[in-house]
């Protein structure tokens, strides 16, 4: 065949391969999800093989090990206790609640570590939501965002790096920015939850913090989020949310899930110069996890395509829970 080019010339060799590769994947990348409890010991949960719900001792541990790894940025979660939850959510600003207490802990024993902070109600809320909801069954968007301005400022007080609100209800990052500015934490940024799908790939994460929507006396409870997270069926509504969310002062943009979302990734990078972040979720997280006890795929070798992928279709950063497995892997070679 006479062929003037031939692309396989450059795949020949790792050296050549190497040479010409247009990502690369380093543990820098990564933000570590971790969950969190009140409990003196560490446990297993059950939907998320090898993750834990951590005590606050073994979450230092944690935390330590991931430094080691080259992880520089953890992202927290609490297990709230049911007697802590009420309608309003309240103890998400309780300055001595388990968040503040752990982020405190652990700025005392790892100072360099970036810590990210999620805002929401529904790990503090008897009714599972993100938001505060009404006695006719709606959640409310703008006393919701007053209470997520005080979880805020008290996550900052107790030294978060970054704020995350994970909510969706609409002016919370323009809200928080103002609340953390007032109160003299200009320097705290917000990684916000910018395109987050009503999505069906959040199962085990629920199961973990135990937040999912749930029937209360005397009131209706909407049976999921789609009131407030995006339809899975729009693109171009994520493009919008993203100018709101850089016009109300948002540091980086993030799209979750991730895997079944790489079109809007890869959008959204075209379409604005911020830092784009994707959360590689719970039940993309389970599925290979599953597939991978069945002897089903390669888990070692599906994670790091996976995660390559996120870089390729524009994200600069991954939340994932797969972060300190891949972080070993990449230094192994």
């Amino acid at each position: 065949m006479e062929l003037s080019y031939r692309p396989r010339r450059l795949r020949r060799t790792p050296a050549l391969r190497a040479m010409v590769r247009e990502f690369q994947l380093s543990a820098a990348d990564f933000i570590y999800p971790l969950f969190v409890h009140e409990g003196a010991t560490n446990e297993p949960i059950g939907a998320m093989p090898g993750c834990q719900r951590w005590s606050l001792e073994g979450l230092v541990q944690e935390v330590g090990r991931a430094w080691d790894l080259g992880i520089r940025c953890v992202v927290l979660f609490p297990k709230v206790a049911d007697g802590l939850k009420t309608e309003d959510g309240a103890e998400c600003f309780n300055e001595h609640g388990l968040i503040p207490r752990a982020i405190r802990r652990l700025k005392e024993v790892h100072p360099q570590m970036a810590i990210m902070t999620d805002v929401a109600l529904d790990p503090y809320s008897c009714d599972g939501h993100d938001g505060i909801v009404s006695q006719e069954g709606v959640v409310l968007n703008d006393e919701t965002v007053a209470i997520l301005c005080r979880q805020a400022v008290a996550q900052a007080r107790a030294g978060a790096d970054l704020i995350g609100p994970s909510d969706m209800m609409d002016g919370r990052v323009g809200a928080i920015r103002e609340a953390l500015d007032e109160e003299g934490f200009e320097h705290v940024g917000i990684i916000s939850y910018t395109a987050k799908y009503a999505s069906a790939y959040y199962g085990p994460f629920r199961e973990a913090l135990d937040s999912a929507p749930r029937a209360a006396a005397g009131k209706p409870i909407p049976k999921d989020k789609s009131t407030y997270q995006m339809d899975p069926a729009n693109g171009r509504e994520a493009i919008l949310e993203a100018q709101l969310d850089e016009s109300e002062g948002a540091d980086i943009l993030m799209v979750k899930p991730g895997l079944a979302y790489l079109d809007i990734i890869h959008r959204l990078r075209g379409e604005s110069e911020q830092p784009i972040a994707a959360y590689n979720v719970s039940g993309e997280y389970a599925m290979v996890k599953a597939a991978a006890e069945r002897g089903w795929i390669d888990e070692r070798a599906v994670v790091l395509e996976t995660l390559l992928c996120f870089k390729r279709a524009g994200a600069d950063l991954i939340l994932t829970y797969h972060a300190c497995d891949a972080a070993a892997w990449l230094r192994q070679g």
